[in-house]
């Protein structure tokens, strides 16, 4: 063998030892050009955190509006927005294709903004979310409102506000137009038939869980009729008084992604505590709704799995959560720091289990859907 030869099979070996054994499980051809995956840095116990940002981070529409944001606020005072902006950022900028990065700031601002999170203790994967996603759109009508007053200010002289009523904006932000969905409450006076409705708005859908079912099944459940009767009667405007009545709840407007939220931790009296439901709930790559309201706006909208959040363990304040999510194709499970490629066929893992016999289960607990329609 030539000197040459030989130092360019030395120069191969150094080059391959270099690439990681993610980048090699999907191929140099198949590795999605712009795309980064990043584990995130565990700061003690703060899966629950990790696990929610890199499903979010994975749903196309999300990400690309808080790097957006990130773009049109240069001068912004620090505030959780930023610092996932930031974070976001920080991940789709990265000179490698793969690597984890320590979410320092997000942490700190997180533990400043929440007292509930400033431990180092076990939390729940959902009720972060739900803060995380709600705090994001307050910081956002916060943000426009203070905005809409220094227009005022400048064109009507300092302190003064020209719509008069001191209303915080109506307009819908970035976050409802991704995550906002409408159910109706619909009530069937067993009297005179008369049915009202009311609408509620939601960010995410929590759904409880069977034995051996699926999402499909669950969201049926979801819009079961129930009866109102003895000391639970309905107070009819048309009767005037107390019925007995029949009510259900269907979802009225459909959201560009759907967030589901298994209630896996139920409280159990006898125990004094909260136990993990670990039943095996299949939840399809693809999703129709069926338990739609007579007037839906976007009834036939079909939704694909993009992302869930797994919790595994055997109760809700001890155990770990993950995330698996889709990007280009494939499918990828965050643990931390830790990336690795899975095939399709291994979401069937996280399903839950077929009997309770098993103490410690991977389940999943969030699911997200995006709709086929989304234009990210």
């Amino acid at each position: 063998m030539s000197i040459c030869q030989d130092l360019g099979l030395n120069f191969q070996h150094r080059m391959g030892a270099n690439i990681s054994q993610l980048e090699r499980d999907i191929g140099s051809e198949q590795f999605p050009p712009n795309e980064h995956y990043f584990g995130l840095v565990n700061f003690g116990n703060t899966c629950y955190s990790n696990s929610v940002l890199q499903a979010l981070y994975f749903c196309r529409p999300f990400r690309e509006k808080v790097l957006e944001y990130k773009a049109k606020n240069k001068r912004t005072k620090e505030t959780l927005l930023t610092c996932l902006a930031d974070l976001f950022y920080s991940i789709a900028t990265q000179k490698k294709k793969v690597g984890s990065i320590a979410p320092k700031k997000f942490i700190a601002r997180l533990r400043k903004e929440k007292e509930e999170f400033d431990n180092y203790m076990q939390q729940d994967a959902h009720e972060f979310l739900n803060f995380l996603i709600n705090h994001i759109n307050e910081i956002i009508l916060a943000e426009r409102n203070q905005s809409t007053l220094k227009v005022q200010k400048n064109a009507h002289g300092e302190g003064v506000t020209c719509n008069g009523t001191g209303a915080p904006s109506a307009e819908p932000t970035w976050v409802h137009e991704i995550f906002q969905g409408t159910l109706t409450s619909e009530t069937r006076c067993l009297n005179c038939e008369t049915v009202s409705s009311k609408d509620e708005h939601f960010f995410d859908l929590q759904v409880d869980v069977g034995q051996n079912t699926s999402i499909t099944h669950c969201l049926k459940c979801f819009s079961d009729t129930e009866t109102l009767c003895n000391d639970n009667k309905f107070k009819c405007d048309n009767c005037s008084s107390y019925q007995e009545a029949q009510k259900r709840m269907r979802v009225k407007k459909l959201p560009l992604i759907l967030a589901l939220h298994l209630k896996r931790f139920k409280y159990m009296e006898q125990y004094n505590r909260h136990i993990k439901v670990s039943h095996r709930v299949v939840f399809p790559l693809e999703l129709r709704l069926f338990n739609t309201s007579d007037d839906a706006v976007n009834p036939d909208r079909l939704y694909d799995l993009v992302a869930v959040v797994v919790h595994c363990g055997s109760g809700p304040n001890r155990g770990h959560y993950i995330s698996i999510v889709k990007s280009h194709g494939f499918w990828l499970l965050f643990d931390d720091d830790m990336v690795d490629k899975i095939d399709a066929s291994a979401i069937e893992d996280f399903y839950g289990l077929t009997s309770d016999i098993q103490k410690s289960s991977e389940t999943g607990y969030i699911l997200f859907y995006q709709s086929r329609d989304a234009s990210c």
